[in-house]
């Protein structure tokens, strides 16, 4: 709190209208700051005004106004009495003081913005922003870089809103930034267009624009949900970055598919796979600018360059990162002939990736729509794969899914493969010939032997038996390799053996487990009768016998019951196949 009187304040102010700019020293600065603050901390917004358009003190503005600007601002943000004062005080400044003095001040404003007040102040600042970018002479793209990236910093704290109710009430203006950001790089975006990169500076200008764009996508439209259909502040800054950067001479085929290691390296951490993910999604699933994206790539191309980004986006627990990933997904699959693509890709560490990445979300993710639309996209990706693809495929998945739901799937699909190669003219090797035996053993396969868990593998033993039922009764084609058809019948010999083991091992213990539940209800029904006709309070009742789950005697005796007639149905299965296995037999004899 300032004690001076108001001689000794004239005294102060008499002196700094008498010394020039060079003489002023630090100390008169942070002074000069405090009487300011003071001043609106009193309410005197319109006398601090005046002082500041008064011609005498103009000397002093020139030299030291730009120190004003932090406590003009965030009492202007506050929206109190002052606020009219303070806006025309900040309006005089920028035209007055020096641009770079303007700028360092403009931005350690930024810097010290009160996280309760971010668009707020933000908003604020833009409009002068962009005017003490716009007097500078030298350096200009430096500071339009530094500023943006300042601007950017602080935007990436307010979250994004998701919902159509939340982008419409914008409560921390999220929204209301991105318009005023859109608007502040326009004068600079059409410099650049203008100028076409004829000087270093124009260069480094264009340069600091695409790194905004880049930013821009990744923080906050990544995130965003963005619909053509409406058309949200969030989607028009979209459109703006997306148009953006074609006019400043960006192909769009450029920055997804040939970026160079220069530009990388000029770029920094800017253009990374998130931005380039967002890009990707913008373009190919939403088509905004798609007209001027060259129509020479073939979508198997496409499709190898956009499994990058489908890749980074599947790999992240967002939904939001999900929902982009698995909608670029499948637009890069939609324009593939059916059966065509090669087993070449496979081999290639990102499709890997995004297979494994799918599957997780298959098993793994807790949103049923999510499941939906990763199955679907399963579906078309298996479709999209030729008869060696499909079978590389099939094997990967039933070695490294562990979960009977994606493997149960595989088999019905082995199934469906098998049934179209058997077709005129589908015949192949992979689902008919020599190299079918390694997948079907994968599929007749109980790993833990014995130990098998029945109930948890049912999904993909009743599919299997399901297959190997369709296999024995459609046999002419298999049967007239001897050599494919022994293996075979070896294969599900072994098969059924160890299932029918596996079956009587768990029948056993499941009708003990229900034969144990029963007798355990008889006890605590005895022990309640008996309680019942003594006048005793029984406090607790101790049964050795505990179990295992803490479900409810009525939920344990259904799953039990349950189980029991699972193992019955596959026995039913089993017993047909056998039946089939002797008809076929009695037939060819």
């Amino acid at each position: 709190m300032l004690t001076m009187n108001e001689d000794q304040v004239n005294d102060i102010i008499q002196r700094w209208r008498d010394t020039q700019e060079e003489d002023v020293k630090p100390d008169d600065y942070q002074l000069f700051k405090n009487l300011a603050s003071a001043c609106l901390a009193e309410g005197d917004g319109e006398q601090l005004l005046q002082f500041v358009q008064d011609e005498k003190n103009q000397g002093i503005m020139k030299s030291m106004g730009h120190v004003l600007l932090a406590p003009l601002v965030n009492e202007a943000v506050k929206k109190k009495k002052n606020v009219n004062h303070c806006q025309a005080a900040i309006t005089h400044l920028i035209k007055t003081c020096s641009p770079n003095h303007l700028l360092n001040s403009l931005l350690q404003v930024i810097e010290d913005i009160d996280p309760g007040a971010i668009s707020e102040t933000i908003l604020a600042l833009i409009p002068h922003l962009q005017t003490v970018l716009l007097r500078l002479d030298e350096r200009k793209a430096a500071s339009v870089g530094l500023v943006l990236s300042a601007l950017q910093r602080q935007v990436s704290r307010l979250p994004v809103p998701y919902s159509q109710q939340q982008v419409e009430a914008d409560e921390l203006g999220l929204c209301c930034c991105c318009t005023a950001l859109a608007a502040f790089t326009k004068p600079f975006i059409e410099e650049v267009k203008r100028k076409e990169g004829t000087t270093a500076e124009d260069e480094e200008l264009k340069t600091e624009i695409l790194k905004f764009c880049m930013r821009s996508l990744r923080e906050p439209l990544l995130e965003a949900e963005l619909n053509r259909d409406r058309k949200s502040p969030l989607w028009l800054f979209a459109v703006d970055i997306m148009v953006t950067l074609p006019a400043i001479k960006e192909p769009l085929s450029g920055l997804l598919f040939f970026s160079s290691q220069r530009k990388s390296t000029m770029m920094d951490s800017s253009q990374t796979n998130e931005s380039k993910a967002c890009l990707a999604y913008l373009l190919f699933v939403q088509l905004i600018t798609i007209d001027s994206f060259p129509a020479v790539f073939s979508p198997v191309f496409v499709l190898q360059c956009n499994v990058e980004y489908i890749n980074h986006l599947l790999s992240r627990k967002k939904e939001s990162y999900l929902l982009k990933g698995l909608a670029l997904f499948s637009k890069s699959l939609e324009n593939i002939q059916d059966n065509s693509l090669p087993v070449s890709l496979l081999e290639q560490k990102s499709f890997y990736s995004v297979s494994q990445n799918l599957r997780q979300l298959l098993t793994d993710c807790p949103m049923q729509h999510l499941r939906e639309s990763g199955l679907q996209i399963f579906r078309l990706f298996i479709n999209k794969l030729d008869a060696e693809a499909k079978h590389k495929f099939f094997r990967c998945m039933l070695k490294t899914s562990s979960h009977a739901g994606v493997e149960s799937y595989i088999v019905k699909n082995i199934r469906n493969q098998i049934e179209f190669s058997m077709k005129p003219g589908n015949a192949n090797k992979w689902f008919l010939g020599t190299e079918f035996l390694p997948l079907l053993g994968l599929v007749l396969c109980l790993p833990q032997g014995a130990e098998t868990d029945l109930l948890n593998s049912m999904d993909k033993i009743m599919e299997s038996l399901n297959l190997l039922r369709y296999v024995l009764i459609r046999d002419k084609e298999l049967r007239s390799n001897v050599d494919v058809w022994e293996e075979l019948c070896r294969i599900k010999d072994e098969y059924l053996k160890m299932l029918r083991v596996c079956i009587s091992i768990s029948r056993s213990y499941y009708s003990s487990e229900l034969k144990a539940l029963k007798e355990d209800q008889k006890l605590k029904a005895k022990e309640a009768r008996d309680a019942a006709r003594s006048n005793r309070l029984v406090r607790s009742i101790t049964i050795k016998h505990e179990k295992v789950s803490n479900m409810s005697p009525e939920v344990q005796h259904q799953v039990l019951q349950s189980a029991l007639v699972t193992f019955d149905l596959m026995e039913s299965l089993i017993v047909r196949i056998e039946e089939i296995t002797e008809e076929k037999l009695t037939k060819l004899n």
